[in-house]
C-alpha cells in the first residue's frame, strides 16, 4: 500500500520517514520529496509497505502523531493524475495591447 505521509520537518530525510513506519511492518521504500531546484524537503513524502493490515494500522496510529515538533498527517495515498506536460503549447489571444484586437487599426 502507498501512503501519503504530509507536515514533515524540512530535517526529515528518506531514512527516517522509513524508521517511522517499521515498527509497523516492512517498508519497501521511503521517500521525501525534494524541490529539484533547492533539494530542500517539501514537507512531505510517501511510504510504500507491503500489509495492507500493517499499513491500516500505521495509518491509524501515526496520522496526527507528533514527529519532530509537527504534527504530521498520514493516509492513503491517491492515485498520481495524467496531467498536461507543463512546457510548450499555450493558447488563447496574443497579441500586445489589449489583446491584440486592432483596437488602433483605422484611428489615424
Amino acid at each position: 500500500m502507498n501512503i501519503y505521509v504530509s507536515n514533515l520537518s524540512f530535517d526529515v530525510q528518506d531514512e527516517d520517514l522509513k524508521d517511522f513506519f517499521t515498527p509497523y511492518g516492512e517498508v519497501t521504500s521511503a521517500k521525501v520529496i525534494t524541490d529539484r531546484e533547492t533539494g530542500r524537503s517539501r514537507g512531505f513524502g510517501f511510504v510504500e509497505m507491503t500489509d495492507e493490515a500493517a499499513s491500516k494500522k500505521a495509518i491509524a496510529e501515526l496520522d496526527g502523531a507528533t514527529v519532530e515538533n509537527r504534527q504530521i498527517s498520514v493516509s492513503v495515498a491517491k492515485p498520481k493524475e495524467d496531467r498536461p506536460s507543463r512546457g510548450g503549447g499555450g493558447g488563447g489571444r496574443s497579441g500586445g495591447y489589449n489583446g491584440g484586437n486592432n483596437y488602433n487599426k483605422n484611428r489615424y
